[in-house]
């Protein structure tokens, strides 16, 4: 059985300074870190806030997403594709179910479906010009309806490898928007023509 909030906060806080700050990660002396070591200082850790602020769209008549399921580059009956806008890196989509859903009630129909479109925006994402990989995530901590990312990565950017990614991608400078846009596009129509659906985009 996990910790109780109490025991994880007591068991993190055995391991801070005197004003509760923990050491620099690990990760911070990798050498794709965005930040050098000197000067970096971690936040200090909080007591655990219970109950959790509730995420956006816990209530499904407030959800965005499930406003906007119409919405996208491409769609199917069950699934939207968007494209999301200001980013550092070449692309970033993000996959949503159109109805309400988050992760852990998904049908296992829509799960298998998840897993095949999942797949497929990787390949069409990766077969794109001076991309390098596609990187999918899924966090939900701001967000009760499901949406997965796709990180498109670009090519001969090491600093740029694995988990930092997307704090590179804040870090960035905007990526020129009808680049993203024409690459986006071009996804679409590769999943449109790999797994049905239909284009959405202009």
């Amino acid at each position: 059985m996990a910790l109780r909030p109490d025991e994880f906060y007591d068991h993190a806080l055995a391991a801070t300074d005197d004003e509760h700050r923990l050491p620099l990660a690990r990760m911070t002396g990798w050498d794709i870190s965005p930040f050098e070591q000197d000067g970096l200082r971690v936040a200090p850790l909080r007591p655990p806030v219970l109950p959790e602020p509730a995420r956006h769209g816990e209530d499904p008549s407030d959800c965005g997403s499930c406003r906007a399921r119409d919405e996208g580059i491409w769609r199917n009956d069950r699934w939207r594709l968007t494209r999301i806008q200001g980013v550092g890196v070449p692309l970033v989509l993000m996959l949503h179910p159109r109805d309400h859903y988050d992760m852990a009630d998904l049908p296992d129909d829509l799960a298998a479906e998840l897993g095949v479109l999942s797949t497929h925006i990787v390949r069409h994402v990766q077969a794109l010009p001076h991309i390098s990989r596609a990187h999918v995530y899924r966090i939900g901590d701001g967000g009760a309806h499901l949406h997965i990312w796709f990180f498109a990565r670009p090519e001969g950017q090491a600093q740029l490898y694995g988990s930092w990614l997307p704090v590179w991608d804040d870090l960035l400078p905007e990526y020129p928007a009808d680049v993203a846009d024409a690459d986006a596009a071009l996804v679409a129509d590769g999943l449109a023509a790999s797994a049905g659906g239909a284009t959405t985009h202009a």
